[in-house]
């Protein structure tokens, strides 16, 4: 099992300091979520709560990942970091490919890029981007995103984009692509490509999903290929509920340690010594 640590809502200069205690007490990632802009008033509902209400208070940060992700590659030697989740469809490709691919070769191929294809349709709007066709338009990006990133020169013919023939230099290290979503279309594009990213979720649900993108891989005939499963498992306590979870398929876990121990107003001294403090009631030395 690997474990991320979720840098959502954290503020941004913080962030730093986590990432150097991650790398040095032994967790595997850092999770760094994506949003461009926090809208005051909304008609999209939020997905991923009951009632549509957003989990975050304005004002929340939403610094830039790939920004972040190129610092902070400079003072950590062996951390991983996943976007959870970029909504690549909100920018054009070439930008996407440009800034995504800088960040993996500053942070030495430790990079996993997490997409969604988005669900606030404002924000799209804002950005001068479509809303509809998006995950269509996701797919051909990473498709295109993809020849970017090899050398030579790039021809490409797709349905949203045709760019005449060209090359991006640097060229990176390979990205595997991770898929956010819940939703069969969602779940049968995560088995496509190297890995699903969940969302806050049961053990059970997180169980039921790995056994479903295990489906969906054999049908495709990918089930040779790893693949990460990354699940912020809401009721998983013990190392035996963890244990649990990777029986079943859950090869990654996103948690913010300090949670279990001081709670959401936790200090950043408090948040490290709560990433000390489940990194030895889990056993994470015990795991390697």
């Amino acid at each position: 099992m690997k474990y991320y640590i979720s840098t959502g809502y954290l503020d941004t200069r913080e962030i730093v300091e986590i990432a150097k205690a991650a790398d040095e007490l032994g967790y595997d990632g850092l999770g760094i979520p994506d949003h461009v802009v926090n809208l005051e008033a909304l008609s999209t509902p939020y997905p991923y709560t009951r009632d549509g209400s957003r989990r975050w208070a304005p004002f929340t940060d939403w610094p830039d990942p790939w920004v972040l992700i190129g610092a902070l590659a400079q003072c950590t030697q062996r951390l991983r970091f996943v976007t959870t989740v970029y909504v690549a469809a909100l920018r054009d490709p070439y930008s996407a490919a440009k800034t995504i691919g800088t960040a993996a070769l500053l942070a030495d191929g430790r990079v996993e890029l997490g997409l969604g294809v988005g669900w606030c349709a404002e924000e799209f709007e804002l950005l001068n981007a479509r809303f509809d066709r998006r995950g269509r338009r996701t797919d051909e990006m990473v498709e295109l995103m993809r020849a970017l990133w090899s050398p030579g020169w790039t021809e490409f013919d797709g349905e949203f984009y045709r760019p005449p023939r060209l090359e991006m230099s640097p060229t990176p290290p390979p990205i595997p692509i991770w898929v956010g979503g819940l939703t069969d279309v969602a779940l049968r594009r995560a088995a496509r490509y190297d890995g699903w990213v969940g969302d806050m979720i049961t053990t059970d649900d997180a169980i039921a999903v790995a056994q479903r993108l295990r489906k969906y891989r054999d049908e495709q005939q990918r089930s040779d290929r790893e693949f990460a499963v990354l699940a912020p498992l809401i009721d998983a306590l013990t190392p035996a509920d963890y244990e649990r979870a990777e029986d079943g398929g859950v090869t990654h876990i996103l948690t913010m340690p300090w949670m279990f121990y001081s709670g959401r107003d936790a200090t950043p001294a408090e948040k490290v010594d709560g990433m000390k403090r489940f990194r030895d009631d889990v056993g994470l030395d015990r795991q390697r």
